[in-house]
C-alpha cells in the first residue's frame, strides 16, 4: 500500500501542526514572563523555560512538548490502523514542527521532549532507557545538552536491540529513528559548541538570565 494516502498525508499535516504548538513560549507568557526567544539561550523548550520562568512552568513546557509527540503517533496508531510507517512519519514530522514551527518563523525547540513522547509510543522501552540515561549524564556532569545529545546518539541503537524480543524494527522505524536522533543533535550544535570551549552552563532550577539548553 502507498504511504501517500489521503488519510495518510492529513496525518502528516496534523502532525505538523501539533508539533509546532509552542507551548514554551505560551507558558511563559501565561506564567508573567516575557518573549522566551529574548531571555535566556532564546530556545523554546523546557530547560530555557524552567531557567527563565521558573520550574514549575519548565515541566509543564516538558510534559506538554512530549504529550504533542506522543498524540501525533497515537493518531496515526488510530487512524492508519497501527502500521508503522505512519506512526513513525507522523512522529519525525511531530519533531520537525517542534523545531520548525511556522507560527514562530519557524524557529523552534530543539525537540528532545517532543522525540521523548514520540519513542515513548513506538518504542516504550528504548525511550525510558534512553531517558535514564540522559538522567545519569545530567546527574554526573549536570549538563543538560550533553544528557539530550548523549541519549539522541543512543537512541537507534536502543530502538534496534528494544523494538520487540528477537525481531529488529521496520526499516522505515531504523531510518526515522536515525532521522530523529540527527535532528535531535543537530540541533544542539551551539551547545556542543560552547561545551567544547569550557562555557556551557551547568542545569539549576533557579531562574537565569545566562545561556541554556
Amino acid at each position: 500500500m502507498s504511504f501517500f494516502t489521503p488519510t495518510n498525508l492529513g496525518i502528516a499535516v496534523l502532525a505538523y501542526l501539533l508539533g509546532s504548538i509552542p507551548f514554551g513560549w505560551i507558558l511563559t507568557k501565561l506564567f508573567g514572563g516575557s518573549d522566551i526567544r529574548k531571555s535566556g539561550s532564546g530556545n523554546i523548550g523546557a530547560t530555557n523555560v524552567a531557567r527563565v520562568v521558573g520550574p514549575a512552568a519548565g515541566v509543564f513546557t516538558l510534559l506538554l512538548d512530549a504529550a504533542k509527540g506522543a498524540l501525533a503517533v497515537w493518531l496515526a496508531a488510530r487512524f492508519a490502523e497501527h502500521r508503522a510507517a505512519p506512526m513513525m512519519v507522523a512522529g519525525a514530522v511531530a519533531l520537525v514542527g517542534h523545531c520548525f514551527p511556522v507560527w514562530l518563523k519557524f524557529k523552534g525547540g530543539k525537540g528532545v521532549a517532543t522525540a521523548l513522547g514520540v519513542f515513548l509510543m513506538l518504542a516504550p522501552l528504548a525511550a525510558i532507557g534512553a531517558l535514564l540515561f540522559f538522567l545519569g549524564v545530567v546527574l554526573v556532569w549536570r549538563y543538560v545538552s550533553l544528557g539530550s545529545v548523549a541519549a539522541a546518539a543512543a537512541m537507534p541503537l536502543l530502538v534496534y536491540l528494544l523494538w520487540a524480543p528477537g525481531h529488529a524494527p521496520p526499516l522505515v522505524v531504523i531510518f526515522g529513528t536515525l532521522f530523529a536522533s540527527a535532528l535531535v543533535v543537530f540541533k544542539h550544535d551551539a551547545n556542543l559548541q560552547r561545551l567544547v570551549d569550557g562555557t556551557e552552563p551547568r542545569f539549576s532550577f533557579g531562574k537565569s538570565r545566562g545561556d541554556s539548553a
